[in-house]
């Protein structure tokens, strides 16, 4: 027996043909247009404090391997010694040290020029028992050899202290960790402002082609369809709007590595660097950019699919 349409129609849901030249939701809207804007702000800043993040991590590392990568000998002279030959003496006995390399001792006028900015030019520091400072670069040394330097030093030489700066790094790092931890706060506040945006674009979308929907709904129209039409409207707007948040913030980052090279020379140039480095991300840096921009654009589409289903649902 030959089925009637009324039954085939019941069959199976049915998937409007439609002219895909007239898509369900127009394209060119103020709201589309104002979403492109915010999902681009967000893009940037969040873009901009992951990369920030980085470039703060980066920069720990390079100072706490330039902080270990050397050790300090303070030389402290009582009344009676011969400062100069104690200081050789520290100085023989650190280059005999296994896992040093090169021993620096300063001079006497280059300690009394350390002192000079803090004490004036006025006071006769010839007169005063100046400690003398001794770097050792230790590079790659572990912990043992470092104790094996003190533990000579304290046997042969009382006179000299030696500071292997862990302390100066342990903070170090506790500043950057707490910086990262910041970072990142922030950077899941700025994707969090972004998804109730898109939240609200979408629903306001919905409500603006509530019949349109509804009536697609009635007709036989699956929720696949209907979502998948918000999905790719909405993932189209956050590719666009993350296209230009991403770019922006990778531009900014190549300008601001380019004027640190040029500035590196200048007092503020130099601190800046001291800080933050070259400003340099490197290919890994601007690949995570990137990626950021990709996860933008898929969480744009992902938040209007849930969204239109959820709303689906509750008219069934």
């Amino acid at each position: 027996m030959t089925p009637t349409v009324a039954e085939e129609s019941s069959a199976a849901p049915i998937e409007p043909a439609g002219d895909r030249r007239m898509p369900l939701i127009p394209r060119n809207t103020i709201a589309g247009r104002a979403l492109i804007v915010v999902v681009a702000i967000m893009t940037f800043l969040a873009c901009l404090t992951a990369g920030s993040a980085l470039l703060v991590a980066q920069a720990s590392s390079a100072w706490r391997s330039d902080v270990l990568s050397d050790v300090t000998i303070l030389v402290k002279p009582g009344p009676t010694d011969d400062v100069d030959r104690l200081v050789d003496k520290v100085v023989a006995i650190a280059g005999k040290s296994a896992g040093t390399g090169n021993v620096h001792p300063y001079s006497a006028d280059d300690s009394r020029k350390l002192l000079r900015p803090w004490l004036g030019d006025r006071l006769d520091l010839s007169l005063l028992p100046v400690p003398r400072i001794i770097v050792v670069h230790a590079g790659s040394q572990g912990d043992e050899a470092v104790a094996a330097l003190r533990a000579a030093l304290a046997q042969e030489a009382p006179q000299a202290d030696l500071d292997d700066h862990r302390v100066w790094s342990s903070r170090i790092g506790v500043m950057a960790g707490a910086v990262v931890a910041l970072a990142a706060a922030l950077f899941v506040l700025v994707i969090v402002a972004m998804a109730t945006a898109i939240g609200f674009a979408t629903r306001g979308a919905v409500a603006e082609n509530r019949e349109i929907v509804e009536v697609l709904h009635f007709v036989g129209a699956s929720n696949r369809f209907v979502a998948n039409e918000f999905h790719s409207h909405f993932q189209r707007l956050g590719l666009q709007g993350a296209a230009i948040g991403g770019g922006t913030a990778i531009a900014f980052f190549v300008a601001a590595e380019t004027l640190s090279h040029w500035s590196v020379n200048s007092p503020g140039g130099a601190e800046i660097a001291a800080l933050f480095g070259a400003f340099a991300l490197g290919p890994y840096g601007y690949a995570g950019l990137i990626l950021v921009a990709a996860v933008v654009t898929l969480l744009t589409g992902l938040l209007s699919r849930t969204i239109v289903l959820r709303h689906l649902r509750v008219l069934q």
